[in-house]
């Protein structure tokens, strides 16, 4: 990949994917459930729009998508609500925009969208919801994310206080999320969870907080993680990355993997998506799987599960 070629990259969980979501049916609608977020944000950029735009769209397309952990997808609390947050992070500028705790609001991340440019860079609870609305984004009943699979998860787990972490009752982790570079080489990073299965009502994980979950500048990079967000927020994960590039002279591939073995000595794991600032993309973990997947010059999604797998897909 060029300087100057447009490029996105995509996540949707990392962790340990049972047996059963990995069968070829399963794998499929993994696959192209990533697949559709990649050319929602790519239709952005090969008209020319910004990488703002391209990882809203990209990240909308998982949190209205139920299987993954973000917006319609999103796991249950204790109570059995759910409570959504995203963060979303313009490199040109380092505007920012964050919802924590959202309960009405459809589309995370485009609720989140709505701070950029304005004083306040976060709001939580019912008066993001309101903001939310107020500015157009659409509000659901609190039905629309008790899908089935989610419902029958927390009824397992309810009143057991164990807390399980993203799409099923084993061992993977939530969010999703989308970095971009544009024609213009402008970097966005954009990040969604519903957090996790059983959480305490008014846990906040690394998502919403920019520095943990969601980093961009121009300057240095992209990036967006996924995995066990409070382990990524005790080691400030996103902006460590960009620390150990811009001032610690590493390449991305080396950041990152030196900031996720922080991760992992304070007890978590998980994986993140990276584009630096000269259009190289990464996409490392180091948990058993992790989502993920991108789309550049030739318009091709390429979507992956496992630590060896690249499958590519037909255009849009």
């Amino acid at each position: 990949m060029t300087a100057g070629d447009p490029l996105l990259a995509v996540h949707g969980g990392a962790g340990r994917l049972p047996r059963r979501a990995l069968s070829r049916k399963n794998r499929a609608a993994y696959e192209e459930g990533l697949a559709s977020a990649l050319k929602a944000g790519w239709r952005t950029l090969r008209r020319g729009g910004s990488a703002l735009k391209a990882v809203t769209e990209a990240v909308a397309v998982l949190e209205d998508h139920q299987l993954f952990n973000a917006g319609r997808g999103a796991a249950l609390c204790a109570d059995g609500t759910a409570e959504l947050s995203a963060s979303l992070m313009n490199g040109k500028s380092r505007e920012v925009g964050a919802m924590v705790g959202l309960r009405r609001a459809r589309n995370p991340i485009r609720a989140a969208g709505t701070l950029i440019g304005h004083a306040h860079g976060l709001l939580f609870g019912e008066e993001a919801d309101r903001y939310a609305a107020q500015h157009g984004i659409e509000q659901v009943p609190q039905d629309y994310f008790r899908t089935e699979h989610r419902w029958a998860q927390w009824q397992k787990r309810r009143g057991t206080g164990k807390i399980t972490l993203d799409h099923d009752e084993e061992n993977a982790h939530g969010t999703v999320g989308a970095v971009a570079r544009d024609r213009r080489g402008n970097l966005a990073a954009a990040t969604s969870t519903g957090g996790l299965v059983n959480q305490l009502p008014g846990r906040v994980g690394d998502t919403p907080v920019v520095g943990a979950g969601t980093w961009a500048d121009n300057g240095v990079c992209a990036v967006s993680a996924t995995g066990k967000g409070d382990a990524f927020a005790r080691v400030a994960f996103a902006r460590r990355v960009a620390d150990l590039i811009e001032l610690g002279g590493l390449s991305a591939q080396e950041a990152a993997e030196s900031a996720l073995e922080e991760v992992k000595n304070v007890g978590g794991e998980g994986g993140c998506i990276l584009i630096d600032r000269n259009g190289m993309c990464v996409l490392p973990f180091n948990s058993a799987h992790m989502l993920r997947g991108w789309i550049g010059r030739d318009g091709r999604p390429h979507v992956a599960i496992g630590p060896d797998q690249d499958v590519e897909l037909p255009a849009s």
